[in-house]
């Protein structure tokens, strides 16, 4: 099976990927983590172009997976989706595999989303150190609206273990195998 995760910065994507992926026996591609092997400092500097080669090695990585280990879940973390040329670039990887990519979107209040995002920044935890409330408010602005079939979690209003059993529910009745 092949998941994305999507959803703006602080929305829980990632501790959702990670729960799914230990649920369902999965592995997570996470972009930042991909971004920071890639582009290490100095060369980092988080810029689109940075972002869409790092989403081809994952898709490349998503690809081979699937193809020589069908059985392994396969979860894409840390990209927004937010744009329509991104959502057209996953959908031709799972078109190219023959497969439908069930996507799970997380959602949350303004508030609890800068709440997360500065915690991370004080906290250093995560890998993306450009992840600001600005940021979040930025790429919101310029979002265009999912349109694609998909699971909308709000990891705000619900506990991490509802929002894990509502996203296996949708994955295991969008999956014919399970």
């Amino acid at each position: 099976m092949l998941v994305a995760m999507a959803g703006l910065p602080g929305t829980g994507k990632s501790s959702l990927a990670r729960s799914i992926a230990a649920a369902l026996g999965g592995v997570v591609l996470d972009k930042d983590v991909v971004r920071s092997a890639l582009f290490p400092p100095p060369a980092l500097d988080y810029t689109s172009a940075q972002d869409d080669a790092s989403m081809a090695a994952i898709y490349r990585a998503a690809a081979l997976i699937r193809t020589t280990s069908p059985q392994i879940t396969v979860i894409i973390d840390g990209r927004t989706f937010s744009r329509a040329y991104q959502i057209a670039d996953l959908l031709a990887v799972a078109e190219s595999l023959g497969e439908a990519v069930r996507i799970v979107e997380c959602v949350c209040s303004d508030e609890v989303a800068r709440q997360r995002l500065e915690h991370a920044i004080a906290t250093g935890d995560h890998p993306a150190k450009n992840r600001t409330y600005a940021l979040y408010l930025e790429v919101k602005a310029r979002a265009n609206p999912l349109t694609v079939p998909r699971l909308v979690v709000d990891t705000g209003a619900l506990s991490a273990n509802e929002c894990l059993a509502r996203a296996l529910a949708y994955l295991r009745q969008t999956d014919p195998s399970s």
